[in-house]
């Protein structure tokens, strides 16, 4: 958890895209610089933060090695491409199977069966408040 203090100070740095209370968006092209200088310049993650001006006491010292091993993976696996392009949020909403029936006995016992399902559930339910109610 950053203070508003640390995220002021977290935002100055001219690597940082976003700051909340709880996560760093790092920018993209220092995502490929760090890569880039630890397997040409053999540098440690946290002295690749350090010169890149961050306070390894605010992000916190793993913070570093934890970012240039998921940064490594992706760069290996996909390329700079894949490195500099924006991961989160990229999620499909899942699509659910349509279910198919043999004819409308079937349907009609499958929703029978539902029903008797919710009704069952609302039942419980209305158990449950009355249990809450002082």
């Amino acid at each position: 958890m950053f203070s508003p203090e640390q995220i002021k100070e977290l935002l100055k740095n001219k690597n940082v895209d976003k700051c909340s209370f709880t996560s760093i968006t790092y920018n993209k092209a220092f995502k490929l610089q760090a890569v880039k200088k630890y397997y040409q310049e053999g540098l440690s993650p946290n002295m690749i933060f350090k010169e890149a001006g961050f306070n390894l006491n605010i992000i916190g010292r793993k913070k570093a090695k934890d970012c240039l091993v998921r940064w490594r993976r992706i760069y290996n696996k996909q390329g700079n491409k894949a490195l500099i392009r924006e991961n989160r949020g990229g999620h499909r909403q899942r699509v659910r199977a349509k279910i198919k029936y043999k004819d409308d006995k079937d349907k009609i016992k499958y929703l029978e069966t539902k029903l008797a399902y919710l009704e069952e559930e609302n039942k419980l339910l209305k158990k449950m408040k009355k249990l809450e109610k002082p």
